[in-house]
């Protein structure tokens, strides 16, 4: 189970609102959780073991310009997927999650995007992100996805894995 739903927030600390933070972490922390519960719960009924995967964020690592908030919601994934692995290691089941960079997806782009540099150029600039950063496209989340829920990774629980383009290392 992977679980891939989030949405962000490019706004100062100071402007953001009681709305803004319940909707965030309702989304980016109460999504995740209920996923890895409910999809939990089937694989230790099922008796097979399993994988469970979330999405936090490179923000979630280090705390970025502007995306407070959200930073704090992918700093929770990450807790959330220690704390869910030491749990359910007993039952087979790895938790794991990847901490994207600056990944080219519809999150990231902005009506102003074509006058300052192409997609995502507006996010980068409100983020305090390198304007020469160079983004990924979402297939290499993919990859990682795909070893993540291979036999091979079995040993492989508790992790939140970088995939940034060497941003930043941890």
């Amino acid at each position: 189970m992977v679980a891939n739903a989030g949405i962000t927030l490019f706004k100062p600390f100071l402007e953001t609102t009681v709305e803004d933070f319940h909707k965030l972490m309702s989304v980016n922390v109460l999504g995740v959780t209920l996923c890895f519960q409910y999809a939990a719960r089937q694989m230790i009924k099922q008796g097979r073991g399993g994988r469970i995967i979330g999405a936090s964020s490179g923000a979630g690592k280090q705390g970025i310009h502007n995306m407070a908030v959200y930073s704090a919601s992918k700093f929770a994934v990450r807790g959330l997927t220690q704390a869910t692995s030491s749990e359910l290691r007993k039952h087979n089941i790895t938790v794991n999650s990847y901490a994207p960079g600056f990944i080219l997806t519809p999150m990231n782009a902005h009506p102003d995007d074509d006058k300052y540099g192409g997609l995502g150029s507006v996010a980068k600039m409100a983020a305090n992100m390198p304007a020469d950063l160079q983004g990924a496209e979402p297939d290499v989340i993919a990859g990682l996805v795909a070893y993540l829920i291979s036999p091979e990774a079995h040993f492989t629980t508790g992790q939140t894995i970088n995939v940034n383009g060497g941003l930043y290392c941890d």
